[in-house]
């Protein structure tokens, strides 16, 4: 039961420290890449899949090599402990929730700002709600679930490559003019590792939510956002909990017509606890499906 196990005290250490406050591996690697890019930097697509070779690749060797160790079970945990974002998560969340609960809109739009890449200068309490909802939903994939799960399947060489990739992805996965072909690499690979993870992740809001609304969608839903990830995901989360998401939004000053999300009301502050308890619900779920496979294959193989 030893990815159970690290699975589990991975989740129970970001629980309780959280994600470093100083120093955190991901700081840095936003760092080195942020170097790499001063040197590399042209608007091709050479230089930029040259640009991940070299930031990716090292780091998962040396991940694999780690796996020879005795005791790299305990490595692995604290990697997984590393790339996961669950508290991290939650405590963005709460503090845009604090804020909206205090009135006091102007922090609430700094906070959010902090979550979301869109204009936050502008937005009401709604918009501000609205958004904080859609980026918990959709984090639940990038932060958790796709972290375990490329965890499952290729330990934490799967780990450490889909974390700094989605991180690559962060930082220059845009269609504008400067990263349309130097991020074109980061983008599509971000898309391929997140392909099988944003539908389980789906189908996880579905199954702990309202199911049928969830699938509904999406199914007419999920294939019209411009992202074929967050599509499904968001989709699917915003229909589990009964929320309208979407819409129009801005995007470095120009207003983006974004289509609609989910069914039935208007987010309100208290569905931002809501959307936390939807992932929270859909976590559990994973734990105990990973045990019971876990249990069910240690058992094959012992027959």
């Amino acid at each position: 039961m030893s990815t159970t196990l690290v699975v589990v005290i991975a989740l129970l250490v970001d629980a309780w420290l959280g994600e470093p406050r100083r120093f955190h591996p991901l700081v840095g690697f936003g760092k080195l890449a942020g170097f790499i890019e001063h040197y590399l930097y042209a608007d091709a697509r050479v230089q930029g899949s040259l640009a991940v070779l070299l930031l990716v690749a090292p780091l998962v060797l040396l991940a694999t090599w780690i796996n020879f160790i005795p005791w790299h079970l305990a490595i692995d945990a604290f990697v997984l402990y590393l790339a996961i974002g669950w508290n991290s998560l939650g405590t963005h969340a709460s503090r845009v929730k604090h804020a909206l609960l205090a009135d006091n809109l102007i922090a609430a739009r700094q906070q959010v700002g902090l979550l979301v890449s869109r204009d936050t200068v502008k937005l009401n309490h709604v918009g501000v709600t609205q958004a904080t909802i859609e980026s918990v939903l959709e984090n639940g994939n990038d932060a958790i679930f796709g972290v375990i799960f490329w965890f499952i399947v290729a330990g934490t060489p799967g780990t450490i490559a889909y974390r700094l990739i989605n991180t690559l992805d962060a930082m220059w996965g845009y269609r504008n003019a400067r990263y349309n072909h130097f991020g074109w690499a980061a983008a599509r690979l971000d898309d391929c590792l997140n392909f099988i993870p944003a539908r389980l992740t789906a189908f996880s809001y579905a199954l702990t939510g309202e199911m049928r609304h969830a699938l509904v969608c999406w199914r007419t839903q999920g294939a019209i956002w411009k992202s074929p990830n967050a599509g499904p995901v968001m989709a699917a989360g915003a229909g589990s909990l009964r929320l309208l998401l979407g819409g129009p939004a801005c995007y470095h000053g120009k207003l983006e017509a974004r289509p609609l999300l989910g069914t039935g009301r208007v987010p309100e502050i208290r569905d931002i606890d809501r959307a936390l308890a939807l992932i929270k619900r859909a976590l559990i779920l994973w734990l105990i499906i990973i045990c019971t496979g876990e249990w069910f294959l240690e058992h094959m193989a012992a027959a």
